[in-house]
Parts: structure tokens; sequence; C-alpha cells
């Protein structure tokens, strides 16, 4: 999820685990420990692959936070003013916080690796957005009436609702995820269409319209389905790609990496005079989020390229037909044409 919702949830749950004893620092000790998690993206892993790769590894992995909280307590524990908690306390309130983080960005379709060392699984659930207002705002309205003095008798209701209510829009998220793949597999079938890999994943700040793609060796459709659609309402245009063009590189752990990273939901294109990687999860056809240049043609043949990422992020002056297509089946979010 976004940084600022990750700021707000570890605030509560810092509240909820030690407001009793501190008060309104417990906000501010779990923001920090809600953040602390994405500071990964400071670290150079080696190239803009295994920067995208294992962003959420190591720091996202709840094997490294149940191991590192009891020292992250310890530490803090020799502050005067944190002596009102003891080390148990301070060691549980830090693993809820960073582990209410990692498992969250386990419901957005980037994936979590929750288990690393021992696996790494790209965990995503893809039942939420990166960014989604219903979720974050009752964490952002019980942030703002904690830090009130006159509300301090209610705090402990005021974030438990908060929390509550943010669990129930997350369960939402999956009811209407299992109800959107049911009802598109039901339009695929209806086409006779066959395909190797799925996935389904919320649209731009909502959980009522959601965007899916199914993957064939020629190409893969790109499926738009609201939960107000009916069957045949369901919108499915086929693009093709140019996957079969990794079968005449040679073996690179950087195509490995993104193949199992995207779970299969790839598409390779020829643009222009080279050749791009784009995972197929994130952003939409023709504005992938991350898209790399993988190969060049060289000659009579194909060379592999520096595997930089583009900047290929979907236009913002279309969001508005996000939310007319909710309720409307004839709007076309398409940006190209299908062949």
């Amino acid at each position: 999820m976004d940084s600022v919702t990750q700021i707000l949830l570890g605030s509560a749950v810092g509240y909820a685990t030690l407001g009793n004893k501190l008060g309104r620092k417990s906000l501010l000790v779990g923001a920090a420990f809600g953040t602390l998690p994405d500071l990964d993206v400071l670290i150079n892993f080696g190239g803009d692959v295994e920067n995208f790769v294992y962003h959420r590894s190591f720091s996202h992995s709840l094997i490294i936070q149940l191991l590192l909280s009891p020292l992250i307590a310890w530490l803090i524990a020799k502050m005067h003013w944190t002596k009102s908690v003891s080390l148990t306390r301070w060691s549980v309130a830090i693993f809820l916080i960073m582990g209410t983080h990692a498992l969250l960005d386990t419901f957005t379709v980037y994936g979590t690796q929750l288990l690393w060392p021992v696996s790494n699984y790209p965990f995503g659930i893809s039942s939420v957005f990166i960014i989604d207002p219903m979720y974050s705002l009752p964490l952002l309205l019980a942030f703002i009436a904690l830090c009130f003095t006159r509300l301090q008798p209610y705090a402990t209701k005021i974030n438990t609702a908060a929390l509550v209510l943010s669990s129930l829009y997350l369960t939402w998220s999956l009811a209407a995820k299992w109800h959107i793949d049911n009802k598109i597999q039901h339009a695929l079938t209806n086409k006779m269409i066959a395909f190797k890999q799925f996935e389904s994943t919320p649209s731009p700040f909502n959980t009522l319209l959601w965007r899916a793609v199914a993957t064939t060796e020629q190409g893969h459709y790109e499926i738009y389905a609201s939960i107000f659609d009916s069957v045949n309402e369901v919108d499915i245009r086929f693009y093709k790609t140019e996957n079969h063009v990794l079968n005449l590189l040679d073996d690179d752990q950087r195509i490995a990496l993104l193949q199992n990273f995207t779970k299969g939901l790839y598409g390779v294109y020829q643009q222009e005079q080279s050749y791009v990687f784009s995972d197929l999860r994130m952003g939409l056809e023709g504005f992938y989020v991350f898209s790399f240049e993988i190969a060049k043609p060289f000659e009579n043949n194909i060379e592999l390229s520096d595997f930089r990422q583009l900047q290929n992020r979907p236009p913002l002056n279309r969001a508005s037909l996000v939310f007319k297509r909710i309720t409307d089946p004839y709007v076309n979010l398409s940006l190209i044409h299908t062949e």
C-alpha cells in the first residue's frame, strides 16, 4: 500500500498495543515502525530489475521481523521515556506494527516475500489497489481524533473502530474479487477462450471496477468488469505480444527473475528499435508501470540490452473514465486498438 496508509495503519496498531502506556507518543512510534519496511527502496540491489524484484523481500519478511523485533525492543528500552513498557510488550508491539505492514501489502498485486529467506515467493492476494481511500479513511479520521486531548477518554474505542472498519473493507475486497473472478471466468467460457495464467486487480481507488489479464501463447486478453456488469457486459480485448523473443535470447538471470516475479503475467513488445518486457498486472495496455528494455535488434539477430526501466505510466487525464465505467459498461477504457 502507499506510504501514507502504512503510516496510518502503523499508528493505529501502535496505539492499540502501547496507547495505555505511552498515550499519543504511541502514534509516532507506530508511524515510524510502520514506515520502516518500505525503506528498502533506498537500497540499490544491483539494477532496475533487481530493485523491482527484491523490493518487499527481506524487510517485509515476517521471519526477519520476528527475529529483529526483540533486538529493536532492547535498543528502545534503553531510552528513558520507554521505561513504562516492558521489553516483552515492546517486542510484541514492534512485530505487530511491522507485521501488519507486510500483511497489508499482500492484499495488493505487487508481491510480498513474507517467508524470505525460506521462500522468495511473492504473495499477492490482489484484492485492493495500492491506494484505496475507502481503506485509509477510517484510519485517517482516527489518527486525527486521537491527536485531540479532549477525545482521549474515547481514544481506545475510536482506534478500535477504525481498525475494525478498515479490516471489514479488506474482507469486502476478498468477496468482491471472488464475485468478479467468477463473472469473468463465465465470460471467458462463453467466448470459448482458453488461457494459461489469469489475475484480476481492482482499478485505481476502488473495488467496484476490476481489470484482469489472461495470457495465451500468442498474447493476452485485457478484461474490464464491474461489480454491476452482467456476464455479457464484461469487456474482453485481445493483444498480441512477442513473447517468443525470449527464446532467442541467451539465458540471463534478469529474465528469469522477471518471469518468476510476474508469475507468468508478462508481455514482450517491440517498441521502435527495442524489445520491452512488461508486467501486465500493473497499468493498462500500452502503459505498464513496470516495463524494461531487454533487447535490441542487431544485424540479423537480437542482443541483450541493459534492462533499464522505462517511464511508462498511464495518463492521469483518463482517471475519470474509471468511475464512469463502474456503472456504464459502454465506456471504453482501452487506449489502443485491438487487432
